[in-house]
């Protein structure tokens, strides 16, 4: 009974703590119907400053807590909601999703290249020197009673607030409809304001409260907001009762599970991922209404042509030979991953582009590919390859099927559960056996990989495989595009714009969305395998949530509903990375956070990088004179590095300078000619493929 009680003691802790968290987000998202992934990483961000405060600069604990508090955490809540979140409030859901995630990213990237990782940074407990209360036979800690007292604290002032304040009303009323409240004398911009600030406090005060429970990790700490996730999906996202609620079940369960759960080499991991379990059968279990605030529309998504899509294709092909033509053996083993990558990034296009189901597990998922192409082709089994993508492709069509019911941020949120599951649990078990079938993981360790046999040659040299992997980019890169140019590729932009009008016109949901989810999980389960052959070596951490964040954010900035989005991904995730890697180990943390403040600005580019690009470089895309110049210059520049006449940063430079000067050129060119008359058009300048609908238009209009 003592143990029980002990263990209760540490739940209740724990859960208070969860809690407040919880209540953080169930207040930011009722006022501004945003939900803060970036949560945990705000409290993670207060510990690392705390700690700094407090231990790293000596200063004493009540004036640390004061400033970070009252100055440091409203300052960040206020620079959250007027440069991030403000500029995307009148965008979709899933563009306020993508700027948390990035301010997620970047969180987790500042704290790594600011505090070394590798550094342990302990931090005690309140009134650690004082002796434990003892309630009967249980014994409480004082820094376990101040954390429950906070809670309890906390609960009755939020409840004041938000039901006997004016600024409770006004955060409240805004969310419904931020143009009524405003006519009836609220300010709803200063209630948006009021609620990030007081989010991010409670980050703050909950991450506090847990830093001497657990290591001083950014990701670690980041992660842990996936119990505070379930215990806001147990409110409902706006009942702060039944939010402390399941806090509390949360709390309980981990603690319990601690305690109890039997001691074997499978069940370690089943109590490192009950939260994230709980969160996904919550999401299932309980009915959830629309997120409030009606979402905008969606990006566009471009409709490739067959000669569009044929000269993308044969651009990953050139690039795969360029690189093979000037890059040493070593460095093609790091370059050649942008190609896999690139495969994996392409998976969130048919299904986040073309069908707005947002997906954060395509990493995962690509891991299961890595690891079933790791065990069946040991010896470079051809057979094995499809295997893996058809393995990769039920896990998907297993996803979709709960998915069925949720959209939007709790598609999201599953699919995130959904890869923590995988990451804490399933990625770690052993090796067992299924009705006499051998079923392996990564054995609680590395998986060894090799290259595939083809037409009789063993692939194994980095050369071969980086190749290898350009072809199958290339060929999935036509597959999507004609994806999208055929008939099921109409009916999934249907899905996407109204899945309510889909159905009513016959279409069928789970038939469609099983589909596409199969499909995507598909590509990214050969995205995966590709990666296991191009490292030769693979482990789960290589396949965690975190890791698939920033691809997402890349795919996201590249715009998804392009096909260029694979390769675009490929080449910003590894490029920069690389060149940059001679300058020590914090660049890897401060690519990372250079790809978060890329995807902060997405409100600038809501479709997508690629489409802006594509506007830019179309005029000297259409120039004939200039156009095989730059091409020249880029051939020139070629040879000159394949023979390593000179530094290949120089040809570099050479070539960005040329080409940007051309365009610029190309552009000047274009805007003069559109000073010709119509009735000149194809005689004193080219005759260009709009100009055909910009005369229809303007006969329809006279007539």
């Amino acid at each position: 009974m003592d143990q029980f009680l002990a263990f209760t003691v540490v739940g209740l802790s724990t859960a208070a703590v969860y809690a407040v968290i919880g209540t953080g987000l169930v207040v930011t998202h009722a006022t501004t119907g945003v939900f803060n992934f970036a949560h945990g990483a705000a409290g993670m961000l207060s510990s690392f400053a705390y700690w700094q405060l407090a231990v790293g600069w000596g200063w004493p604990v009540p004036l640390a807590l004061a400033f970070l508090l009252l100055v440091l955490a409203p300052a960040f809540g206020l620079f959250v909601e007027r440069v991030l979140m403000r500029p995307v409030q009148a965008l979709g859901e899933a563009e306020r999703l993508v700027m948390t995630v990035a301010l997620l990213t970047g969180c987790i990237a500042l704290a790594r290249w600011v505090w070394d990782p590798n550094t342990a940074r302990p931090l005690s407990p309140f009134l650690a020197d004082r002796p434990a209360l003892r309630i009967g036979p249980a014994t409480v800690t004082w820094h376990q009673a101040i954390t429950l007292a906070v809670a309890l604290a906390i609960a009755a002032a939020l409840w004041l607030l938000l039901h006997r304040t004016r600024s409770g009303t006004e955060m409240r009323a805004s969310v419904d409809d931020r143009a009524l409240a405003g006519l009836t004398g609220a300010d709803p911009q200063r209630a948006t304001r009021l609620a990030w600030v007081l989010g991010l406090q409670l980050a703050a005060v909950g991450g506090i409260l847990i830093a001497p429970a657990v290591a001083l990790d950014a990701q670690q700490l980041s992660l842990l907001i996936v119990s505070a996730y379930t215990a806001a999906v147990f409110g409902r996202l706006r009942s702060l009762p039944l939010t402390f609620l399941g806090a509390l079940v949360v709390g309980l369960l981990e603690a319990y599970l601690a305690g109890y759960l039997p001691q074997n080499d499978y069940l370690p991991g089943l109590r490192l991922a009950a939260p994230a379990l709980l969160l996904f059968l919550a999401l299932l279990a309980f009915p959830q209404r629309r997120l409030r605030g009606r979402d905008r529309t969606p990006g566009r998504v471009f409709l490739p042509t067959a000669r569009g899509s044929l000269l993308l294709a044969g651009s990953v092909l050139l690039f795969a030979l360029f690189l093979v033509s000037v890059l040493t053996e070593d460095a093609v083993i790091s370059y050649g991953t942008l190609f896999p990558l690139g495969v994996i990034a392409l998976s969130f296009v048919p299904l986040a582009g073309y069908t707005g189901q947002i997906s954060l597990c395509q990493l995962s998922i690509a891991g299961i590919g890595a690891v079933v192409w790791g065990h069946l082709g040991a010896h470079g089994e051809l057979w094995a390859l499809p295997v893996a993508m058809l393995v990769a492709a039920a896990v998907g069509a297993l996803i979709a099927l709960p998915a069925l019911r949720l959209s939007g941020i709790y598609l999201a949120l599953g699919t995130a559960a959904f890869a923590a599951v995988l990451d804490r649990w399933i990625f770690t078990l052993p090796a067992f056996e299924v009705l006499g079938v051998r079923v392996a993981f990564f054995d609680q360790g590395s998986v060894a990989v090799t290259g595939p046999d083809l037409f009789g040659l063993h692939l194994t040299s980095p050369v071969q495989l980086l190749l290898l992997s350009a072809v199958c980019l290339a060929l999935a890169t036509l597959g999507v595009a004609g994806l999208r140019r055929g008939r099921f590729g109409r009916r999934l932009i249907a899905l996407r714009d109204s899945e309510a009008a889909y159905a009513t016109l016959g279409g069928r949901l789970l038939v469609t969305k099983t589909a596409v989810f199969a499909l995507s999980a598909g590509i990214a389960g050969l995205g995966g395998a590709l990666y296991g052959m191009q490292v030769q070596t693979v482990t789960a951490e290589q396949f965690n949530l975190v890791t698939g964040l920033p691809i997402f954010l890349i795919a996201v900035i590249g715009g998804l509903g392009t096909v260029g989005t694979g390769l675009f991904t490929g080449i910003a995730f590894v490029v920069p990375a690389q060149l940059l890697s001679g300058l020590g180990s914090w660049v890897h943390d401060m690519t990372a956070l250079l790809v978060a403040l890329a995807g902060m600005g997405l409100a600038h580019s809501p479709d997508g990088v690629l489409a802006r690009m594509r506007a830019e470089w179309a005029p000297l895309a259409r120039n004939r004179q200039l156009l095989p110049a730059l091409l020249s210059v880029l051939g020139l520049c070629w040879l000159l590095a394949a023979l390593d006449l000179t530094n290949g940063w120089l040809l570099l430079t050479l070539a960005v300078v040329t080409a940007l000067l051309l365009r610029t050129r190309a552009a000047a060119a274009q805007r003069q000619s559109t000073d010709v008359p119509p009735e000149w058009w194809g005689v004193r300048r080219p005759w260009r493929p709009e100009d055909g609908e910009v005369l229809n238009r303007a006969t329809t209009a006279a007539s």
